[in-house]
Parts: structure tokens; sequence; C-alpha cells
């Protein structure tokens, strides 16, 4: 499974790409710390799942959002932040977020939540091959 990293701290971002280089199947294929680098690599480099904080250089995930979720396939999008008022929850999720994570508190249910997308990305993989046409 393809993951695009979008994180405006660069600790935090090495601390993503080292913990899932951890996990079997899942591979890191780019980062940015900016709205617009994460717009067109994402668009270009077709991740399956993107890990997204809410602020970001030059705006805001909702900016990311409104792009790459629009066009399918959409990835997978786990926000990922600091601010966790329920409020930027819901309007996270309305936005398009598939998942919403405090990093304080839920980092670590990333793995996990990684693992399973993963398993049910193989899973579909597999079910779509076992398919005949009649």
């Amino acid at each position: 499974m393809r993951v695009f990293l979008v994180e405006d701290a660069l600790v935090i971002r090495q601390r993503l790409a080292k913990m899932l280089a951890t996990l079997p199947g899942v591979e890191v294929i780019g980062e940015a710390e900016e709205v617009d680098d994460a717009i067109q690599a994402i668009q270009r480099l077709r991740p399956d799942v993107v890990i997204l904080d809410l602020l970001l250089r030059k705006g805001t995930a909702f900016d990311v959002l409104a792009v790459i979720k629009k066009d399918p396939p959409a990835p997978v999008v786990i926000l990922l932040t600091n601010f966790t008022h329920p409020l930027f929850r819901q309007k996270c999720l309305e936005a398009g977020a598939d998942f919403f994570f405090d990093k304080s508190t839920e980092f670590q249910q990333l793995p996990n939540v990684l693992l399973q997308l993963s398993r049910e990305r193989r899973h579909r993989c597999t079910s779509l091959s076992l398919r005949t046409d009649p």
C-alpha cells in the first residue's frame, strides 16, 4: 500500500516514515509540507493513503481535501492533528477525511489502521482476480 505524508513538521514526518517503514506492505512514496506541493504530488503519484495534518504551510487540510477527494479514485485520507475539537473533527470528516486522529493520544492507532486498510485492499484485489466472466 502506497502512503503519502503531508505534515509541516519535519520531526513528525520523520517519526511517521520510521514507524511506517516497519509495517509489511506499506511504502511511503512521498512527503510534502505545503498545500500546493502536496496536491501536485498526490495527483501525480496516486497514493492509496494520505496521512494529512490539519494546519500546513500555505493552507490547511481543507485545501488539500477539496482537490484530492473530487476525482476518483480518491485516496483514503487519515487526518492526524493536534487540533481535536469536535467541530474540527466534524468538518474534516464532512470535507472527505476518512479517519481523524489526535497526534497526542491516538498516534499509535495508525499502524493498526494502515494494516487493516492493507488487508482490505489485498482482499479486494484477490476477489477481483478470482472473478470469471460468464
